[in-house]
């Protein structure tokens, strides 16, 4: 079998967890866990949804960006070129999947329909830019962050590819844009978010309240605060850039290293804990923890996201694909 299905017992994550700090733990209810076998040696990491409802993921390892029918499991893997390391993956509003493609120095374009791929190479000054993760804003345009310190953009209907170098240095990491259309990245090793101005391309910086937190990822909610996972700290933390005040949660355990954030359409904030080696969902009301731990050491899960009663994310260190259903979809 190709995939093997896990219901989350209702006393099977908390009995290994101690209290976390500013919320308690529950244990998994009305949730179902489904592990998907990728290609051996892959990496399995970011992936996205085409339209027609088939999930991408980036083989980081092994160079491809591949296809995965959750019907039944297969596997269509597509070369991105050789030297290929891609590393986040979105569906564009042409329907493509566009990959920030670091092995290559470029943003790819890969057609579903045709697996044909198209190359945008980064400027010379920025060579080894470590591309991590791009977002589309509300005018059809990609933008994109480096972790060697660059930021920039594709737009698609001229192919011009624009990159600067980040004022506060290496760590563009995660990128999100938020219902009004601002577009935010994170920075891990400047431990600061920061706003893009589409218009002119110039950025602000933020500071978290917690020092060199490591902001890893960013996702905004469906009013635009901005949740970041903090990979040094340990913690959740959201920004609302309307009264530019901050909150903060440490996640539940012992050294809890957040990683991946993701917010699904009910608002609730889903990360992974590098440190429980699971996924967690933490809901704002009730300022509480669910821990969906994976069944095999060493998960890794480097990106979440998800659709209408579904979280997805890439186990990079087990070569699998995991997907939790929650509510009536489970």
């Amino acid at each position: 079998m190709s995939r093997r299905d896990f219901t989350i017992a209702a006393a099977s994550c908390a009995a290994v967890l101690s209290i976390p700090i500013g919320g308690t733990i529950q244990a998994a209810q009305n949730a179902s866990v489904t592990y998907f076998n990728a290609r051996p040696g892959s990496r399995s990491r970011d992936l996205a949804f085409d339209r027609d409802g088939m999930v991408w993921y980036c083989g980081q390892r092994d160079g491809t960006l591949t296809r995965l029918d959750p019907s039944d499991g297969s596997l269509h893997p597509v070369s991105l070129g050789e030297g290929a390391a891609p590393h986040g993956v979105i569906l564009g509003p042409d329907g493509a999947m566009w990959i920030t493609e670091g092995g290559q120095n470029a943003i790819a374009r890969l057609d579903p329909e045709t697996d044909a791929v198209d190359l945008f190479p980064l400027p010379t000054e920025f060579a080894r830019a470590n591309l991590n993760t791009g977002v589309f804003d509300h005018d059809g345009v990609y933008w994109f962050t480096g972790q060697n310190g660059v930021y920039g953009r594709v737009d698609p209907a001229t192919g011009k590819l624009d990159a600067w170098p980040s004022p506060g240095g290496p760590g563009p990491y995660g990128i999100t844009v938020t219902p009004g259309g601002e577009i935010w990245y994170a920075s891990l090793a400047g431990s600061h978010i920061a706003r893009i101005d589409p218009a002119t391309a110039q950025t602000i910086q933020f500071d978290p309240p917690t020092p060199r937190q490591g902001a890893r990822r960013v996702w905004s909610d469906s009013h635009g605060h901005l949740w970041i996972s903090e990979w040094n700290s340990g913690q959740v933390s959201v920004y609302n850039p309307a009264d530019e005040s901050w909150k903060q949660w440490k996640l539940p355990g012992d050294g809890p290293r957040a990683y991946a954030v993701y917010v699904d359409e009910r608002d609730m904030v889903w990360l992974t804990d590098f440190g429980a080696n699971a996924i967690v969902m933490f809901d704002p009301e009730s300022e509480s923890f669910t821990n969906y731990p994976s069944d095999q050491s060493g998960a890794n899960v480097r990106h979440l996201t998800g659709r209408r009663g579904e979280v997805w994310g890439g186990e990079s260190g087990n070569d699998r694909i995991v997907r939790i259903r929650f509510g009536d979809t489970a």
